[in-house]
């Protein structure tokens, strides 16, 4: 991940517009995904979105189903809120630190392995909302790190891969000055070594909080009518289009859509339930104990780094020998904590 500004003026992913034909999805994913309370332009979050896509296709260019396709896979409601925070708005920053910061601290702790009560997870939290909030520029806003948040991943995922590169620059910039020259009695400069590549430690509940989360999952897409299973299992364990989809089940795509992120966050409020609720032991498993708010956020923030979650054993489906090719782009279709 890049959080740093580049000032090139030819770099295509600063200077990209969407096409007239992919307008008409930027009005309908802004209304969907912006909360009015935020007083976000549509001209700002289509220049994210148009950002998102050149990351993604880079010159080549993309028709408007592909843009579509693309797009739905965003975590479009945590790009709103980016863009909004980045453009100064007290009420996007209210939500943020709400929802985000608590989480911030967990993930600090996490990094550091200590409490998320602890001073040092605190000030390694705290440390990220004056680059977040752009105080680096004449503007507010003007050299935010939101900005190079293209909503591929969650919000959470990607504050936690800044707060690790920051904890990074920081040993290593303290282990600059705790290895300064020395100069020995022959007059001659010791050499000091180049710094080893520092290795952030693990959480140790990572592989626990990636089974309960499994675990919850499972259950939670059990629970589903056959008709909502089905169009997931169409979507994410076979990778067919929205159109093709809408073909299947009768639907037009654009109801497919809406369908698909209602089941996406049903899901997630069943999950996190489950995972709150903790289980009772049964069938030789360990009973597991109930997660608070800062536990689930960790354990949805490693879920979505996670790859190994296999959809095709849990839909129980073979996939496509080929599913890509020129009219099916490459995107990732997992489900989205």
């Amino acid at each position: 991940m890049d959080s740093r500004p580049d000032n090139s003026s030819a770099d295509p992913v600063r200077e990209a517009k969407l096409p007239e034909a992919c307008l008409f999805f930027a009005r309908k994913f802004f209304a969907e995904a912006v909360s009015e309370r935020w007083q976000l332009s549509l001209k700002v979050y289509a220049a994210a979105l148009a950002r998102s896509a050149a990351k993604r296709f880079g010159r080549a260019p993309f028709s408007a189903e592909q843009f579509q396709d693309y797009v739905s896979n965003l975590h479009l409601r945590d790009l709103g809120l980016a863009c909004a925070c980045s453009e100064g708005s007290e009420a996007a920053w209210e939500d943020f630190i709400t929802g985000y910061r608590s989480f911030l601290r967990a993930a600090s702790a996490a990094i550091l392995r200590c409490t998320p009560f602890d001073p040092s997870a605190i000030e390694l939290a705290d440390s990220l909302f004056s680059e977040l909030y752009g105080l680096g520029g004449q503007t507010v806003g003007c050299s935010s790190l939101f900005r190079y948040f293209h909503g591929r991943s969650s919000l959470k995922t990607w504050l936690r891969a800044v707060l690790v590169q920051r904890h990074i620059d920081q040993v290593r910039a303290l282990r600059k000055f705790d290895s300064l020259d020395e100069l020995p009695q022959d007059g001659e400069a010791r050499r000091i070594p180049e710094p080893a590549i520092i290795e952030v430690p693990a959480d140790p509940r990572r592989e626990q909080y990636l089974r309960q989360f499994r675990e919850a999952l499972t259950t939670a897409l059990a629970s589903l009518d056959a008709r909502d299973r089905s169009r997931l299992q169409l979507y994410y364990a076979e990778d067919r289009t929205l159109a093709e989809i809408g073909r299947t089940i009768g639907e037009h795509e654009s109801s497919v859509s809406r369908n698909l992120e209602r089941i996406r966050k049903e899901l997630r409020r069943t999950v996190e339930g489950l995972l709150r609720a903790g289980s009772a032991a049964s069938n030789g498993k360990a009973a597991a104990a109930g997660l608070d708010g800062a536990q689930i956020a960790l354990c949805l923030q490693y879920a979505a780094e996670d790859a190994a979650i296999d959809l095709d054993k849990l839909f129980d489906v073979a996939k496509p020998q080929n599913p890509s090719g020129p009219d099916r782009p490459d995107i990732d279709r997992r489900i989205k904590p």
